[in-house]
């Protein structure tokens, strides 16, 4: 081993704690790096893998009913593949001890082997047998979340008729990983249920004996899919066809690669600004400590060792720490990847889980490390190696400014002594402490970010439930009837107001950009659930012919006011309109469109209908008003507003979203690494000068005064700047979190720079302690004394 490589040993040993800290800042965000692409790779390979698996159709054609010769037909459809029909239908369950019943929708089996497509995959039980007409498999997200097992009884009310049946096993289903519950944008798996029963049996309870209503279709891989669906949509157009969709609209599928988009987002954005922030923090820190190495530097030149060797050896021990806080941050990464990527699928509902993490991942954040401490040396050395031996050997040449003047002379005059060192050196030094007050602010930003960030979950929340949907109950009709239904439900005792609302699904087009969503029929001027421009304030909406866009369909279809786009609207005459885009409106979940109710029943041929009621009521007829409504049949869904909050509070946090609870940990470690780093530094730059004030009679607590003076002014003048950098990141992030089934909005709260604030000062308060006990047991002899 050479001397040099030997120094590094000792170096290392003599800053261990140093380098330790340094290396554990650059980890976290090495960490993120890994664990973030990891997750979103592991997740994607699980996702085909289990699509590909159970056969997932490549597109769905729900209609009324088609008899099945019908499928022969469409299979001779240029680009199908595979056909298969099936019938499904809604119902309820009755469960022991609960005042409501459960919304069910059942799905028919073949009445021979498993499915083409969409098959489901069995976790507990057996495969029903086929002359046993009441047995059933169920979703187990619900069979869990209610306490049903294989060989339990349940009672359903199908199309009207009500039967007992048995559990035979208990399934995933790749196309209800998000099953929601009519009506509703978020699953509650406690009040939706799916079940699988026999064809022969479901045909007959919902009459379609020797029919369909659903076909599932598979696609040549050649295939044009908006060919395909074109004509198989005209074939079933007499048979009530609501408009054929690819696999990529179906809703389950749609949630799933919408949150691993997400996640990807977030793992393009939110890793570099931590690896920045700990790059900057490690190239300003080998830059500073490199510097103080000045003397040694030109003793090295003095014997005889070229700059080239020179530069190498610091370049090792800046690529040294690095490299540890690279191998710690990929090692944490991949362990907690695969806590995430466990976590997420059984978010997600995979039975399985194929684990991933593209060698990219390790690479990129390895090189990131390297890259910065390369830099960080590089940047010192340069100027260093271009002294002679003897000059660099000397102490830098305080710069010469003149008579100091920070402070008018009075004021200056009242200061004791130690206090005027301290503000000497910020003024002679000034872009020092510009670094060290950038890299406090950073990692203040990042708690600040993270703060914010999770505000703006909650705030979607209480906005949409609070402010856009004033009701208390969302009742779903199992057709669109007459107003009369809307007055039948006002006089409910406890129903203080009651508004109806026009539900349709819908293809909006704009140019080449393509929504499938839904338009929602509203009055002019409605109370309970309402469209708000973007400063909140309702709108009133226009009349026939213009339509008003969430921002997130007017996002996805690149549409502004005043543009014209399609709506091929698929129910009742399923009429092709041309409407213009009249405003955008603020809206927190899903991506909805609203018309006029009056000019969507028109456009439909259904002047005067409803099929949606919201209801605000006395809290106190809650439980009576909810088990009349179930008794109803005319209703096929009820959403309580508490539930309904409930259950996209939970989406919403192991979703996407829960990666910020980790992410707001992370920032926390880094900010208090960043500000640890910043007090060890300043101390390993002023220990000779340290030693040198108590030599010359200074008390400890004088010298000590010196250094944390200095660094606890720094830390305050970071304050503010911290906060308006976490105030910018903030509004950045919140946009990437976005998905279509919740938009963030860009909340800054004021108690976010003050709870960051307040753990910047911890740390400050927790670090000075530290360096106070080592300014007290400096060795002055040794200090004072060239280190070779």
């Amino acid at each position: 081993m050479s001397p040099l490589d030997r120094k590094i040993l000792r170096d290392l040993g003599r800053m261990k704690g140093q380098a330790l800290a340094i290396a554990m800042v650059l980890a976290m965000g090495v960490m993120l790096q890994v664990a973030m692409s990891g997750v979103v790779s592991s997740l994607d390979e699980t996702k085909k893998a289990y699509f590909a698996s159970q056969r997932m159709a490549d597109m769905f054609a729900p209609l009324d009913q088609a008899p099945r010769w019908m499928l022969d037909r469409l299979a001779q459809v240029p680009g199908i593949a595979r056909i298969e029909g099936r019938v499904t239908g809604a119902g309820l369950m009755e469960l022991a001890g609960e005042p409501l019943p459960v919304r069910v929708l059942a799905v028919s089996l073949p009445r021979h082997g498993r499915p083409q497509m969409n098959d489901v995959y069995l976790l507990r039980g057996r495969w029903p047998d086929p002359a046993e007409l009441d047995q059933v498999m169920v979703l187990k997200s619900f069979a869990e979340a209610r306490g049903l097992e294989p060989g339990s009884r349940i009672t359903l009310t199908l199309n009207g008729g009500r039967d007992d049946y048995r559990i035979a096993a208990l399934v995933e289903a790749p196309e209800f990983i998000y099953a929601t519950p009519p009506g509703e944008l978020a699953p509650d798996d406690a009040r939706f249920a799916v079940i699988w029963m026999n064809g022969r049996k479901i045909e007959a309870v919902f009459e379609q004996k020797e029919s369909f209503n659903e076909a599932l279709i598979g696609l040549d891989r050649d295939a044009d899919p908006r060919a395909v669906a074109r004509r198989v949509d005209r074939l079933l157009d007499r048979y009530g066809s609501l408009g054929p969709y690819p696999l990529s609209e179906q809703s389950s599928n749609r949630f799933v690669s919408d949150e691993i988009d997400g996640m990807r987002r977030n793992a393009r954005s939110v890793p570099p600004v931590f690896l920045g922030v700990a790059a900057y923090l490690l190239a300003m820190v080998v830059s500073r400590m490199i510097q103080a190495e000045r003397g040694q530097i030109g003793l090295l030149k003095a014997f005889g060792y070229t700059s080239r060797e020179i530069s190498l050896h610091y370049l090792k021990l800046a690529m040294l720490i690095a490299l540890a806080g690279a191998a710690i941050g990929c090692g944490l990464g991949t362990i907690f990847c695969k806590v995430l990527a466990g976590f997420y699928g059984g978010v997600f509902r995979f039975p399985f889980l194929v684990f991933r993490i593209e060698p990219a991942a390790y690479v990129l954040g390895t090189g990131f490390s390297l890259a910065a401490a390369c830099l960080g040396a590089v940047l010192v050395l340069r100027r260093v190696f271009r002294l002679a031996p003897a000059e660099a050997m000397r102490p830098p040449v305080p710069p010469a400014y003149g008579r100091w003047r920070l402070l008018p002379e009075r004021v200056s005059e009242r200061l004791d002594q130690p206090t005027r060192m301290v503000l000497r050196r910020l003024a002679r030094q000034p872009l020092r402490a510009g670094g060290a007050v950038l890299g406090i602010a950073l990692g203040m930003a990042l708690s600040v970010t993270m703060i914010n960030l999770i505000a703006s979950f909650n705030r979607t929340v209480e906005m949409n439930f609070d402010v856009v949907d004033r009701s208390d109950i969302g009742v779903t009709l199992t057709r669109a009837v007459g107003r009369a239904a809307l007055y039948d439900l006002r006089r409910l005792p406890g129903v203080l107001e009651a508004e109806g609302r026009l539900d349709t699904p819908a293809m909006l087009r704009h140019g080449t950009y393509s929504y499938r969503g839904s338009i929602t029929g509203l009055s002019g001027q409605p109370r309970l659930k309402r469209a708000l421009d973007l400063d909140l304030v309702p709108i009133a909406l226009p009349p026939a012919g213009r339509i008003t866009l969430s921002q997130a369909a007017a996002r996805m279809l690149e549409a502004r006011p005043g543009d014209r786009i399609e709506a091929h609207l698929m129910d009742g005459r399923r009429p092709h309109l041309e409407l213009t885009v009249a405003g955008v409106s603020q809206t927190y979940l899903g991506a909805p469109a609203y018309m006029r109710l009056d000019a969507l029943g028109e456009a439909l041929g259904k002047p005067g209908q409803i099929s949606d009621i919201a209801l605000r009521i006395d809290p106190a007829y809650r439980a009576p008003i909810a088990a009349r409504l179930a008794e109803m049949p005319l209703v096929a869904g009820i959403a309580i507003k508490t539930q309904t909050r409930a259950a996209l509070s939970k989406v919403m946090n192991t979703g996407a979203g829960a990666i910020r609870f980790v992410m707001a940990v992370v920032a926390a470690v880094m900010s208090f690494g960043i500000v640890y780093n910043s007090a060890r530094i300043a101390f390993a730059e002023r220990q000779q000068d340290l030693a040198s004030l108590m030599v010359l009679g200074y008390e400890a607590s004088e010298a000590v005064y010196v250094l944390l003076a200095e660094f606890v002014l720094l830390a305050v003048l970071a304050l503010p700047l911290g906060a308006v950098l976490g105030r910018q990141l903030s509004r950045s992030l919140a946009a990437a979190f976005s998905t279509d089934i919740y938009t963030l909005p860009a909340v800054t709260l004021p108690a976010a720079a003050g709870i960051a604030a307040l753990a910047v000062a911890v740390a400050v308060a927790f670090s000075c302690v530290l360096v106070a006990r080592d300014v007290m047991r400096i060795d002055l002899l040794m200090s004072l004394k060239a280190r070779e």
